[in-house]
């Protein structure tokens, strides 16, 4: 079985010179949580939230949409991928954890990731810190998730003989995931035994991280099988093909535009990677079709990498209309194929 995810973002409305009507925000708020309460209905297996920044999308703080969505549902799994940990002290994200794991009743998802460059620079944090503070704080994360007291010494935070709470409901812990664009962090997610997630590359590339994932796995000592992996793709589905690459068309500008702005914020940052973080952007990274096409699609990417999870960006950042119809049309008529689909 092949797990569909929703990977969400929530668009901004508006943007740099065009401010909303508050009232316009909150509508959009209750319009998505609506459609995501739907997705449970619809079979999906849970969806991952986005954390983001200062402009684009209404994304800062995705532990509260966990916390109101949770309210909603019964089944969907819920995280986020993943939490940027540099933002944070590192008691602060395990307690929020902790506590969200309960309110959803041991739904909750935990991912986390190191940040955009570009939103990290507005900050005046360079990617090296940004990757030392990471280190650390999952360092922190990994010692209160087995220990009920810790202390910890680092560089960046000290304390000692903190009682964490609370406990999460999942013990010893919910699944742990994080994102990576390279093999070199496909590694040291797999040191931690924690889950991976990539997209943007070609499968081939991505075949050759999940590769360098299960390999140091099996030194490490466990098999990471289709559990441990997941990818992330943006799909574009409509009822006709026509249709759907009109729609697509609309995606394809929407994210140059953002590639953009990426690459003008980038000439700030001294140790920033390529505007593309690294990694290319590969024709693949877009799937679009119609729905039965869309799952022959999703099923082959999936097999190639041995992946046992599809996290769908659902076109991308398009008026929330579209985006429902998405929701609809691959709930109805993807989401069965790829449960019945073997990843390998």
């Amino acid at each position: 079985m092949i797990k569909p995810w929703v990977f969400e973002f929530l668009p901004e409305l508006g943007g740099l010179s065009t401010e909303p009507d508050p009232r316009d925000v909150t509508k959009l708020f209750t319009r998505y949580l609506d459609l995501w309460a739907r997705d449970e209905a619809l079979g999906f297996e849970g969806i991952f939230f986005s954390e983001h920044h200062f402009g684009r999308s209404y994304s800062a703080s995705p532990n509260l949409l966990i916390a109101a969505l949770a309210q909603r549902t019964k089944r969907l799994r819920l995280g986020v991928m993943g939490v940027v940990l540099p933002y944070y002290h590192p008691t602060r994200v395990v307690e929020e954890f902790g506590m969200l794991d309960h309110l959803t009743g041991g739904r909750l998802e935990i991912g986390t990731a190191i940040g955009v460059p570009q939103e990290l620079a507005r900050l005046n944090m360079t990617m090296a810190e940004a990757r030392e503070r990471n280190e650390e704080i999952v360092a922190v994360l990994d010692a209160a998730l087995a220990n009920r007291v810790i202390s910890h010494r680092g560089k960046y935070f000290s304390f000692s003989d903190l009682r964490i709470l609370p406990r999460p409901l999942q013990q010893p812990s919910p699944p742990r995931w994080t994102t990576v664009v390279s093999a070199e962090s496909a590694r040291r997610a797999a040191r931690h035994r924690v889950k991976i997630s990539t997209g943007f590359n070609a499968t081939e590339v991505i075949k050759r991280i999940f590769d360098a994932y299960r390999e140091e796995a099996a030194a490490a000592g466990y098999r990471a099988g289709p559990e441990c992996l997941a990818l992330r793709r943006r799909v574009t589905v409509a009822r006709t093909s026509d249709e759907a690459h009109r729609y697509a068309r609309g995606v394809a500008d929407r994210l140059k535009s953002f590639v953009a702005e990426d690459e003008r914020l980038n000439t700030n940052i001294p140790d920033a990677p390529a505007p593309t973080g690294g990694f290319t952007l590969s024709d693949e990274e877009f799937i679009t079709g119609i729905p039965k096409d869309v799952a022959q699609t999703v099923i082959a990417q999936c097999r190639a990498v041995g992946a046992g999870h599809f996290l769908a960006v659902l076109n991308y950042s398009a008026p929330v209309d579209e985006v429902a119809e998405a929701h609809e049309l691959f709930g109805r008529e993807v989401v069965p194929s790829l449960r019945a689909a073997a990843s390998t």
